[in-house]
């Protein structure tokens, strides 16, 4: 059975990646695969992950967040995570280094602005 997984939307140069609440691994690693497979087809240079409508993120799901964003780096994408709630940025701040050199926003809108000013630097 095939496994759904996230909507992916494109905005201009940028795919923007809506976690859903009830989040699985399996959904989680599916979407990992689709986005992977959107940024190659579409040629993307940043990516969003939207993770505002989880209430929790276990370690697996947070490694399964920082892999995606590495790989996506190495397929020419910055990323950037947008949208934790303060109950997820506390629990995430328990896990220590778990997501080291992960770019984070506020919201979607901030995550375009630190995308669009980064790109102005270069």
């Amino acid at each position: 059975m095939a496994v759904p997984g996230v909507p992916i939307v494109r905005i201009g140069s940028a795919l923007l990646c809506v976690f859903q609440s009830g989040l699985s691994d399996r959904i989680a690693e599916e979407s990992q695969r689709q986005l992977l497979a959107q940024i190659e087809r579409s040629g993307a240079t940043q990516v969003l992950l939207d993770i505002s409508s989880l209430d929790e993120v276990d370690t697996y799901t947070a490694h399964v967040l920082v892999d995606t964003a590495d790989m996506a780096r190495l397929m020419g994408a910055r990323t950037v995570l947008v949208g934790m709630r303060p109950e997820v940025a506390a629990t995430l701040a328990h896990m220590g280094e778990a997501l080291v050199g992960l770019e984070t926003a506020l919201n979607v809108d901030q995550g375009f602005a630190l995308l669009a000013t980064k790109r102005a630097r270069r």
